[in-house]
């Protein structure tokens, strides 16, 4: 007997009979060819052109336009809407402060997701940081530990988290609240890039179930929550050996619960599935994800392959680059709509606000109503307090002003803010008036019902958003007096 090892592969192959070499060197050439096909669509490069063209970051921006709308919003916002804002520690109740960083910010893209699906790689696929030594590591292990803001910037260069949370002028000086530990983990990163000009990427640590919240060093979810509500979009990726729901992912879709416009999910590295399997891993995430989301209309699902290189082959690739582009033509409808969302944003902020103003003033007039001589005053708040619904608060609300029932605040809330801030602390709306500032109901309730309306249908119809009627010189006739008789 003659032996013959073929180590071309690394596979023993042993030749019993001599009349069998030939066998054994044909399985290796055979061997050797499927491994080097397997190999061959991860080192040729895919054509990238098409993201700049669904993107269109070719054309140029009216830069001027759009600053203008943003100094009338930032007018709006400081003039009728704060005021009442601060008059009513509205930012005690809500924990959410705007800053003239926020207003002036560029849209957010968030991504969340478990660990190691693709999400970094994904970021970089769209930027184009493929082996450039600024892409972000990724890696088959759990790599990315940090909260990463990818954003414009003249160079490329890093920005401690404790920089941007100092830095007003950014919209990430709120971050502060969650500690030292969580800005150790908050990161930035500036390079000049189109896509950068319009819009700021967020990428996130990836969920490890099996990881308790308490080993991260801060408060995790409320990290996530801070990022969800500032967020214009926000993709949850997977892909097809991640698909189990655990404690910490179900906590994420319940933080997203009234984002459900917002949400893309997105089933990445979908070309390493044959067709047949890719639709049994399609139908099991809906599975999992069913309990998870509660909507009558399910959420758009993205499935293909985000990385630079091509598809694997004998998938369905066609599909994928339809997919690929279809979720680009749904980012670039966010950054072409980034005032009309700025605004939209602002105006329910503000109709928030104003119904804060008018519980309170509510609150304030009950009590000033039970109080008599003899009353005690803690007493008298308390019941006020515990038993709102005796006392028609809420109910007022809603039968005296244009406000829907779904956007009154929890009741609860109002125990725990009057906890710390007295009701004397406060005046009634009827005594938040001036002789040269005005009412502050009845600025507030001008952004809502006017200025904001407008300022949203001059943006929509391209004209100059800057300027309202005859606020400037320049109108060609003198205003009327429509009071006066002639």
């Amino acid at each position: 007997m003659v032996y013959i090892v073929c180590l071309t592969t690394g596979v023993l192959l042993a030749a019993i009979m001599k009349g069998t070499v030939w066998i054994c060197c044909l399985l290796s050439l055979l061997l050797l060819q499927a491994t080097a096909e397997e190999e061959d669509h991860t080192s040729v490069l895919r054509d990238t052109s098409h993201i700049d063209e669904t993107l269109r970051l070719a054309t140029e921006e009216k830069a001027s336009d759009y600053a203008a709308a943003i100094q009338t919003l930032r007018r709006i916002y400081h003039t009728s809407i704060k005021p009442m804002e601060q008059a009513y520690k509205y930012n005690e109740l809500r924990q959410h402060e705007i800053s003239d960083g926020e207003i002036t910010s560029k849209p957010m893209v968030l991504f969340l997701g478990p660990w190691s699906v693709g999400k970094s790689s994904m970021i970089n696929y769209l930027l184009g940081l493929h082996d450039s030594p600024y892409q972000l590591y990724t890696g088959a292990e759990p790599t990315t530990s940090e909260f990463t803001v990818i954003m414009h910037g003249e160079k490329i260069r890093s920005v401690e988290g404790i920089v941007m949370a100092a830095d007003s002028s950014r919209s990430f000086s709120p971050l502060e609240k969650f500690g030292q530990n969580f800005l150790e983990k908050l990161i930035g990163i500036e390079m000049p890039h189109k896509l950068l000009e319009r819009v700021t990427f967020v990428d996130t640590p990836g969920i490890i179930e099996n990881r308790k919240q308490q080993e991260r060093g801060y408060p995790f979810n409320d990290v996530c929550q801070w990022f969800i509500d500032r967020a214009d979009l926000i993709f949850v990726v997977f892909d097809p050996t991640k698909l189990d729901v655990g404690l910490e992912l179900e906590m994420l879709f319940k933080q997203l619960k009234g984002r459900e416009s917002q949400i893309r999910i997105i089933l990445n590295k979908a070309d390493n599935l044959a067709t047949q399997d890719l639709m049994r891993v399609y139908g099991a995430l809906f599975w999992s994800l069913a309990p998870l989301i509660n909507v009558t209309e399910p959420p758009r699902v993205y499935v293909s392959s985000f990385w630079p290189y091509d598809y694997a082959p004998d998938t369905s690739r066609e599909l994928f680059k339809r997919e690929e582009i279809s979720l680009l033509e749904d980012l670039n409808q966010v950054i072409e709509n980034r005032m009309e969302n700025k605004i939209a944003f602002i105006r329910q902020h503000g109709i928030r606000v104003r119904i804060h103003g008018l519980l309170v003033d509510r609150y304030v007039q009950t009590f000033k109503e039970k109080m008599s001589f003899f009353s005690d005053p803690e007493l008298v708040f308390q019941e006020i307090v515990d038993e709102p619904d005796k006392f028609y608060i809420f109910k007022s609300i809603l039968a005296k002003t244009n406000v829907s029932k779904f956007d009154l605040p929890n009741r609860d809330a109002y125990r725990d803010f009057f906890g710390i801030n007295p009701i004397t602390n406060f005046k009634p709306l009827s005594a938040q008036c001036s002789y040269i500032g005005g009412c502050l109901l009845d600025k507030i309730e001008k952004a809502i019902t006017t200025e904001l309306p407008a300022l949203l249908s001059s943006i929509n119809s391209g004209k100059q958003p800057g300027l309202s009627s005859c606020e400037a010189t320049g109108c060609g006739e003198k205003p009327k007096n429509r009071y006066r008789k002639n």
